[in-house]
């Protein structure tokens, strides 16, 4: 286990009230904390290598260039990826995942070709796969979930076929903490002829993720999940693919040659990255790596494991509440959903914050989600490496202020 008080120093931005109360930060599926040697990392570019990459023939442009290119070096060991020029550097998983339907699935899918979703997804791994099956005249499947919030597997093997072309799955559910077998889940894919696209943005703060023990064809991560600045994510796919994609933008350094007639593109993974890129953000990300393999993910794991079974156990005794997602803690992460009997989410987010607890509250950009469910919103109370066992005891007591209110029971 780490030291969790040391470790929270690391945190600046912990070390503060909120409403008269001590903060208890419980949202970081929304986003996490920085730590010191990520702001640090950042000011330290700001600072000193600041210059726009691969353009200047200067000192400080070539400076600014390696860091930026060391941090993509940096981020494929992080995900295990075979080569560093199949690191694409995008502003986030969101745009990650429209790159790829737009560029792979504009240029591959036909008419009658299907692309399957689960109920599991958030909006940004459901609405680029919309846009582009209106495009093209694919047609989305979707493959539910049982009570606990698991996907159901046999319906996933059902909908497999010859006609499809792209299995679209998150690795970790933001609303329910769900962890979905991804392996097989690619297995059967590749088995059926089909690609798959990882949405890793729950997972690769949490998880160890390497690409090639998955053999998926595309991972889509976020920094800012992750400890890392916002504004900046990795795009990571097989370089075959990324060679016969068309470029998802026009601009700046992903040209090779610009006439009146005609343009041709830069090789990958330039390609792809069109216009100025956020090369600050990069070096924080790679930072971020550092900072996370600093800790460990056994150390990371065990202690987030720990939170979660103390979070189910005091979670479960307020009365009135119904938890969402898997009951098996080895089959979720540390997020938790729930709806309190009686009282709207956005009235218990409200007496939350009054207590200096910050948690989500609404469809968490999961709107299939809430639909399956059954509700039209949860709270929703994320955990990340620096929270304790105390800011969940304050969440539990808090909740039972919040029923309390509302004179329930």
């Amino acid at each position: 286990m780490p030291d969790i008080h040391r470790l929270r120093a690391d945190f600046p931005l912990l070390d503060q009230t909120a409403n008269g109360k001590p903060l208890a930060y419980l949202d970081n599926a929304a986003t996490s904390q920085k730590p010191r040697p990520v702001i640090d990392a950042v000011n330290e570019f700001l600072l000193q290598d600041n210059a726009n990459v691969h353009r200047g023939l200067y000192d400080l442009a070539r400076r600014a260039t390696d860091a930026y290119e060391n941090a993509r070096v940096r981020l494929g060991r992080f995900i295990n990826a075979p080569s560093p020029d199949e690191v694409i550097w995008v502003r986030g998983t969101t745009e990650a995942i429209n790159l790829v339907a737009s560029s792979w699935g504009g240029a591959n899918l036909q008419p009658g070709d299907e692309i399957i979703v689960t109920m599991l997804e958030h909006h940004s791994n459901i609405v680029p796969w919309q846009l582009v099956a209106e495009r093209t005249g694919a047609v989305i499947r979707w493959v539910d979930i049982d009570e606990q919030g698991r996907l159901v597997l046999e319906e996933y093997d059902r909908l497999l076929n010859e006609r499809t072309k792209l299995v679209a799955v998150g690795h970790v559910s933001n609303a329910l903490g769900t962890i979905n077998p991804v392996h097989a889940i690619i297995e059967k894919a590749h088995a059926a002829g089909a690609l798959v696209l990882v949405d890793g943005a729950q997972a690769a703060p949490h998880l160890p993720v390497d690409v090639q023990a998955l053999d998926c064809d595309f991972y889509a991560l976020s920094g800012h999940k992750m400890c890392g600045p916002m504004g900046i994510g990795v795009l990571w796919a097989r370089r075959e693919l990324l060679d016969a994609m068309p470029p998802y933008q026009g601009g700046g350094e992903m040209i090779e040659s610009v006439s009146m007639e005609c343009s041709t593109w830069a090789r990958v993974p330039h390609k792809f990255e069109a216009g100025t890129p956020n090369a600050a953000g990069a070096v924080g990300m790679a930072a971020a790596c550092d900072y996370i393999d600093g800790i460990g993910h056994d150390a990371l794991l065990a202690w987030e494991h720990e939170l979660a079974r103390h979070a189910m156990d005091r979670l479960s005794q307020v009365e009135g509440i119904r938890l969402f997602g898997p009951e098996n803690l080895e089959e979720r992460l540390a997020v938790f959903s729930f709806a309190l009997e009686g009282v709207h989410p956005h009235d218990i987010a409200t007496v939350l914050d009054a207590e200096g607890i910050a948690v989500r509250a609404g469809h968490h950009c999961a709107g299939p989600l809430m639909t399956r469910l059954g509700v039209p919103a949860t709270a929703r109370a994320s955990f990340y490496l620096y929270n304790t066992t105390e800011e969940i005891d304050r969440l539990a007591a808090a909740l039972i202020t919040a029923r309390e209110l509302f004179a329930i029971g």
